[in-house]
């Protein structure tokens, strides 16, 4: 008996990643993370998966400290990827890049210190890139002039509907101290949205996970590539870990947007399931799969127990 999925296969995949920090060739970021390192092993595992995302959607601090050679040394890693996984990259703005060297390392443009806004159309989806940055602070804000264009953009609808990807989240934070680097104003911005086909907003500057729901639309913030904050920490203090990075997975349904959390680095097996057996699993009752499944777990033990047996007697 085959076992229907309650479901439709995604209408749209993004790939979400946020805060790379990119510093000086050969420097570490504070003195201990690797940022380069770290986005090369997102894709090493990330393409071992062989799926294909329709786009690539960077939310902000791409370099540390805004210099043009690390959004080159960016742009380097990212292009070859996208292109062999047929991806388009979008590239936002976050408070610690700077909107010239941002421009003409990413976008191949002289525009300098104009805000960072577009609109690319995703086979349907529309992704606006949003600009909340403040040249030389770390807060977020939207100005009139960018409400004004947004509120434009969206009196016309998308086919797929709309995706806001900016780098201040509008979420609230278990950490207090992220009220000092916030999105001020939010009010506005949500007044823009509602009502419209905005159908998510994609987000980081949190360096953690997180989930929310603004102006009646979910909010997905992705983690950092670079470092993450620790959120057992006690009440107005902050600590940055080299640990616990990761990126998120954007499948949108024709009724909902879904968000999946995916940690970057490699971690041991606890049981493997081949193309094939999986086929063959769609074919059983649930019974059927159940014990076949416990068969199939029960044998990898036995195999990864070889191997380390194997291993060791080298």
């Amino acid at each position: 008996m085959a076992i229907e999925a309650q479901h439709p296969k995604p209408e749209h995949f993004i790939l979400h990643i946020s805060d790379t920090h990119f510093v000086a060739d050969n420097d570490l970021l504070h003195g201990s993370v690797d940022s380069d390192e770290n986005l090369r092993q997102l894709f090493r595992d990330f393409v071992k998966a062989k799926v294909r995302p329709e786009a690539m959607v960077f939310t902000g601090d791409l370099a540390d400290t805004g210099r043009p050679d690390a959004y080159v040394r960016l742009r380097n890693i990212v292009e070859p990827v996208a292109e062999e996984l047929g991806a388009k990259v979008i590239w936002v703005m976050g408070n610690h890049d700077e909107r010239t060297a941002f421009r003409a390392g990413l976008l191949d443009s002289n525009a300098g210190q104009e805000s960072v806004d577009m609109v690319h159309d995703i086979n349907g989806l529309r992704i606006i890139a949003l600009d909340s940055t403040v040249p030389g602070l770390h807060h977020g804000e939207i100005s009139d002039e960018q409400l004004t264009w947004l509120e434009q953009v969206l009196a016309t609808p998308a086919p797929h509907g709309t995706l806001i990807a900016l780098h201040h989240p509008p979420v609230p934070s278990p950490l207090d101290i992220v009220a000092m680097v916030e999105l001020r104003d939010q009010d506005r911005l949500a007044k823009v949205i509602e009502g419209t086909d905005v159908r998510g907003i994609l987000a980081g500057h949190l360096h953690y996970s997180t989930f929310s729901t603004f102006a009646g639309v979910p909010v997905t913030v992705a983690s950092a590539t670079c470092y993450t904050q620790d959120l057992n920490v006690p009440r107005d203090t902050m600590r940055g870990q080299n640990g616990a990075q990761a990126f998120n997975l954007i499948h949108a349904y024709e009724d909902r947007i879904l968000s999946s959390v995916v940690p970057i680095g490699e971690f041991s097996t606890v049981y493997s399931i081949s193309a094939e057996q999986m086929a063959a699993y769609q074919k059983m009752s649930l019974e059927e799969v159940t014990e076949a499944m416990s068969v199939d777990y029960a044998a990898y033990g036995e195999l990864s127990d070889d191997a380390e047996l194997t291993t060791a007697n080298r």
